[in-house]
């Protein structure tokens, strides 16, 4: 069963979303129809989220693997799986594409994923776009307020998130230490060699989007010559 050797890894709303899209029309590129699997972040499991949504949580997991266990013709948005043949189903689709990709933007905060990907592909290419922690973190915040997930003001939110338990997966944790980006890339590159890295920063997605991709698209070992055609991201804020 073919596994993925290459991974968006964050940063959460640093634009990996659009990213991952743009990659998945390229022909010689494989994308997971389910986007954010979280497969190796052994943090993100029901028990480690807080009681009052997980419940959610729960029929999340099942929506999931109804999905899985069907055709997956179209791309899902979200869903935690745990178990390893729901996740090589993931991949169950690979033809001749050349690189083989997915994207769960939590890997970058994930103190377990770096480790947990390099043991099953040490060679896996790592793809990672940060944000300055301040704009990430208001994106995130905005996101929340599209979904009806919040409703106060953004000082609001920042005093919840650092006086929440820190323990527990929520609304407010980790929605700080998504940007604590130091300990998150001294992780990666104990684990990958620095031509397996590509870092960076969101302002150089949007500089020049053409010649970014091109980058990106090199650094996978595909056509670099592809534009990708234009694309709606579901998850972009509405407000």
């Amino acid at each position: 069963m073919p596994i993925p050797n290459f991974f968006i890894v964050g940063a959460p709303k640093a634009g990996t979303d659009l990213l991952y899209y743009e990659l998945d029309q390229h022909p010689e590129i494989y994308m997971s129809p389910l986007k954010e699997p979280c497969f190796y972040s052994s943090e993100i499991r029901r028990e480690n989220f807080d009681a009052q949504i997980r419940e959610q949580m729960s029929q999340a997991e099942e929506a999931t693997r109804q999905y899985i266990s069907g055709p997956m013709q179209q791309k899902r948005f979200g869903g935690v799986v745990s178990r390893r043949e729901d996740y090589e189903r993931l991949f169950a689709g690979v033809h001749q594409e050349k690189a083989i990709g997915e994207g769960s933007v939590c890997y970058l905060w994930s103190s377990t994923a770096p480790y947990a990907i390099a043991r099953d592909n040490p060679k896996a290419r790592i793809v990672i776009v940060l944000m300055d922690p301040a704009e990430r973190a208001f994106h995130q915040y905005l996101k929340s307020i599209s979904d009806g997930t919040v409703g106060h003001a953004f000082r609001r939110h920042l005093d919840l998130a650092m006086a929440c338990d820190q323990q527990k997966l929520g609304i407010f944790h980790p929605f700080l230490d998504f940007g604590n980006y130091t300990a998150q890339l001294r992780r990666y590159r104990e684990c990958f060699p620095a031509a397996q890295i590509h870092l960076s920063l969101y302002e150089e997605t949007q500089a020049d989007r053409t010649a970014w991709l091109e980058r990106i698209f090199t650094f996978l070992g595909v056509d670099c010559s592809y534009r990708p055609g234009p694309i709606e991201v579901p998850s972009t804020p509405h407000v």
